[in-house]
């Protein structure tokens, strides 16, 4: 006879509050997507509607009066573009911090995390007159810089925690066998931590395609990213709830698809070195 199998009341609990957590996290995207397939009344509808027929009126909408492609290749454009001069500068400060520490090293990567505590906000007017001093106002130059600014403490953070884990003597070997500094960094570092180099990358252009503070105070009409598509409809008339839910399907359907497929190497990039 089979007996049936017995849990841990803690191996229970434990799976019913990473359950309810899931799913609270999940219900925003799960509202959210229910709305854009609503009409205006059916969005505001007291009790919610649970049970309707549903439209893609609003979807039309936002095609018609918004130019969602430029929208698109404008996050697309500086999300990748940010993302790769992060790497090509975070990099190499990560390998030095790595590998030919001083005493200030660690000084020196608390205070570049210090810097991601400050509210943006309390640096927008300077940053703001020297981009329209400079003529970066919304252009997507201007707004790859500042997402890379934005991103590169968190960058190397990250890259310095992986490249510690590399052993030191496959890069004394290296240096034994005639490699210069940019042969080693290029010949062994590099393909040893491409697994750091893609999560870093990864959750970076996420971090990237989701920033909506600097999109919304350095842009406008041209450089806009879908960050101002979704902030378009909100209006003085007040907010047009299924309209601005459609929008927000649209922008984040991107990134929410490239981070399934890409889901492992998130994961492992957010909790490296979280047990050490």
């Amino acid at each position: 006879m089979h007996t049936p199998r017995k849990y841990p009341a803690a191996q229970v609990l434990r799976a019913l509050v990473s359950w309810l957590t899931g799913l609270l996290v999940f219900f925003p995207i799960l509202w959210t997507g229910m709305t854009a397939f609503k009409t205006e009344l059916q969005a505001i509808a007291t009790p919610a509607l649970l049970v309707w027929t549903p439209t893609l009126d609003n979807f039309a909408e936002v095609q018609r009066r918004t130019d969602y492609l430029l929208y698109a290749e404008n996050s697309l454009i500086t999300s990748v573009g940010s993302t790769l001069i992060g790497l090509l500068l975070a990099a190499p400060a990560a390998y030095s911090m790595a590998f030919f520490q001083n005493a200030r090293t660690k000084d020196l990567l608390v205070w570049m995390l210090s810097t991601k505590m400050l509210p943006a906000v309390g640096v927008l007017v300077p940053i703001y007159v020297l981009y329209q001093t400079f003529g970066l106002l919304d252009t997507r130059l201007g707004l790859t810089i500042i997402f890379t600014l934005s991103n590169l403490p968190i960058m190397v953070w990250m890259l310095y925690s992986y490249f510690k884990e590399i052993p030191r003597e496959i890069l004394e070997a290296a240096r034994m066998d005639g490699a210069g500094l940019y042969q080693e960094f290029r010949h062994v570092l590099l393909p040893l931590g491409v697994g750091g180099l893609a999560s870093t990358a990864l959750l970076c252009l996420v971090l990237s395609w989701n920033e909506a503070f600097w999109s919304l105070n350095l842009s406008a009409a041209r450089a806009g990213t879908l960050a101002s598509l979704i902030a378009s409809f909100s209006s003085p008339e007040g907010l047009f709830w299924s309209k601005l839910s459609a929008a927000s399907m649209m922008a984040a359907a991107p990134i929410i698809v490239f981070g399934w497929f890409c889901q492992k190497q998130l994961v492992q990039g957010l909790t490296f070195g979280a047990v050490k």
